[in-house]
C-alpha cells in the first residue's frame, strides 16, 4: 500500500480530539527507490517517535530499568503470597514485598527491552498494516509498542476503556505511557 493511502487510513481512525495534534509523517528517498524511508509520529509538530530516536526515555540495559525511580510496579497480594510460598515462610513480612517487586521488575525489564528491540527493527508500514487488519483489542493487548500507540490514539478506544487501562499502562514502555497520558488529557479538557 502506498504511504499516502496508509496515512489516510491511519488518520481516519484517529481520535477526533487528537486530529491535527498527532500526525504520521514519512521521509522517502527519491533517488533510492529500494531504500525504505523513515516514518515518524509527531505530536504538536514535534517528532515524538521514530524508530531510531525518541524524546522519551530509551533504556539500554535491564539494570537501568530496575534503577529507574519513575517506574512504579504495582504488587498484589497474590504475588506476595507466591513469594511466601516459595520461601516457605522463612522470610520476614517486610521483605516479601521487596522480593515480589524485584521479581516483577525483572520480568518487566526483560519485556521492555524485548519490546524496544523489536520496535527499533520494525518497519512502521508493516506494523501499521497489521494494526489496520487486526482488532483493536489485539493491538491494545500486544507487546508491540507501535501497535499499543496506534490503538491508544484510535477513536474506537473510548473514555471508559482508557480510564480502565490506568493500571495496565504502568507496565508499558514510557513512550506508550506518553500516548496514554496524551489521550487522558483529551478527556480532561
Amino acid at each position: 500500500m502506498a504511504w499516502s493511502k496508509l496515512k489516510q487510513q491511519l488518520e481516519s481512525f484517529l481520535s477526533p480530539a487528537l486530529f491535527g495534534k498527532v500526525e504520521y509523517l514519512s521521509t522517502s528517498y527519491r533517488y533510492l527507490p529500494d531504500k525504505a524511508g523513515l516514518c515518524y509520529i509527531a505530536v504538536d509538530k514535534k517528532n515524538v517517535l521514530n524508530m531510531s530516536n525518541t524524546l522519551i526515555r530509551w533504556y539500554q540495559t535491564e539494570l537501568e530499568i530496575k534503577n529507574d525511580s519513575d517506574i512504579q510496579i504495582p504488587i498484589n497480594n497474590e504475588e506476595i503470597e507466591a513469594v511466601r510460598k516459595d520461601t516457605k515462610g522463612s522470610v520476614p513480612e517486610d521483605r516479601l514485598k521487596v522480593i515480589a517487586r524485584s521479581r516483577k521488575i525483572t520480568e518487566y525489564a526483560k519485556e521492555l527491552l524485548s519490546a524496544q528491540s523489536s520496535l527499533s527493527k520494525s518497519n512502521f508500514v508493516v506494523i501499521a498494516n497489521k494494526f489496520l487488519s487486526s482488532s483493536i483489542e489485539e493491538s491494545i493487548e500486544s507487546n508491540d509498542i507501535l501497535l499499543n500507540i496506534l490503538a491508544l490514539v484510535d477513536r474506537r478506544v473510548g473514555k471508559k476503556r482508557i480510564l480502565n487501562m490506568t493500571e495496565k499502562m504502568k507496565l508499558k514502555h514510557p513512550i506508550v505511557q506518553y500516548f496514554f497520558e496524551l489521550r487522558l488529557r483529551t478527556y480532561e479538557n
